[in-house]
């Protein structure tokens, strides 16, 4: 039985803050060298470049090593998944996951939180885009589940990951080698590395069949319910968290989720926090929640249509600001007035991440 979870969402108030990590490990919330993952937004651009990500990175490695024995490059095993953007009202802020001492956990038989990580094998720029990469995340999303103590995939409710995606770079060493790659659009190349990711978790979920090579970043009507992928320049393989229930392991907190089936699904919203075990009246409100609710995950993308709920919007034609970070603002806004928190966790580039159009919705909750 793995050890229970202690989950804590913190804020990032400038580039490089770390300062929430530093307070929850002083005030012996958590234990540093039991920090298992972080999963946060950064306020850059979202794009190929954004450095914000490196330097969040930076700051919560480095409290990692001297608040606890760790040593650095030890640290720098910690999944820390970083999706850069908090366009709109979305705030910057981190989700840390940790475990605790089994004697200092609430007991309970009921379904409670356990997280596994995992890293995939190398993931090479050839592979980006095509069933090689399916597989070898399929295979590490299996390990983080074994790590978790979840036997059943039903009881996954989150698989985050961070992979690699296509640079100058890694696209001149593949051709080098005499490969080939999928595209030379390093921004187009975030989104294929995403959907690619996705169609691993699903794989390995049995959530479908493993896809052909044509179906890739192509077939819409193949999807998982509980990925959620980002991508950057930071890594070679990718960060796996799964994030499910475990009867037994005891501890405060229970993970759900649900889909939204467009940009304006708050009932999907509603429907994930429902799923975590909270509670709620038949039309509820963000004052229903108290503090039960630790925070949300969420993928969306652009509806390919073109409109939502059959009324036209221009996000894929507009030349001025690109869909990724129109679609990001929207969603963190409808997500926001459920919540009444600005700091949830929402990013872009959704294909094979739920419904075209739609995405998962994962939420964490406090049942103490």
């Amino acid at each position: 039985m793995p050890d229970p979870i202690e989950v804590r969402k913190v804020a990032i108030e400038s580039v490089t803050d770390a300062a929430g990590l530093a307070r929850l490990i002083d005030d012996g919330v958590i234990e540093a060298d039991r920090v298992l993952a972080v999963i946060g937004k950064t306020e850059g651009n979202g794009g190929v470049n954004d450095y914000t990500r490196i330097l969040a990175d930076r700051a919560f490695r480095e409290v990692l090593v001297a608040k606890g024995t760790r040593t650095p490059e030890e640290a720098a095993q910690v999944p820390l998944v970083w999706s850069g953007g908090t366009d709109g009202v979305l705030s910057p802020h981190a989700t840390i996951f940790a475990t605790i001492d089994p004697a200092q956990a609430v007991q309970s038989d009921e379904p409670r939180l356990s997280v596994g990580v995992a890293m995939s094998e190398v993931i090479l720029p050839e592979d980006i885009g095509r069933p090689a990469m399916v597989e070898k995340v399929a295979a590490g999303v299996r390990e983080a589940m074994k790590i978790a103590g979840i036997d059943d995939p039903a009881d996954v409710h989150y698989v985050q990951t961070k992979t690699p995606l296509l640079t100058l770079a890694t696209i001149t060493d593949a051709k080098e080698r005499g490969q080939t790659v999928v595209t030379e659009d390093t921004l187009k190349s975030m989104d294929i590395s995403n959907s690619t990711t996705a169609l691993g978790i699903a794989v390995a979920l049995g959530e479908i069949e493993m896809p052909t090579a044509e179906q890739i970043h192509k077939d819409l009507s193949l999807y998982s319910s509980v990925a959620s992928c980002s991508s950057g320049v930071e890594l070679d393989r990718a960060q796996i968290v799964v994030v499910g229930n475990v009867r037994g392991i005891g501890g405060r907190y229970r993970a759900g989720h649900s889909v939204m089936k467009d940009a304006l699904d708050t009932d999907g919203v509603w429907a994930a926090i429902r799923d975590a075990g909270i509670e709620l009246p038949e039309r509820p409100h963000p004052s229903d929640l108290g503090d039960r609710l630790v925070n949300l995950f969420l993928k969306c993308e652009a509806d390919p249509s073109g409109r939502v709920r059959g009324r036209r919007n221009i996000m894929l034609d507009d030349s001025d600001v690109h869909w990724h970070r129109q679609i990001k603002a929207t969603v963190g806004g409808v997500v926001a007035s459920v919540t009444g928190d600005p700091a949830v966790f929402v990013s872009v580039a959704a294909v094979h991440q739920g419904p075209s159009g739609g995405g998962p919705v994962i939420a964490i909750a406090d049942l103490s």
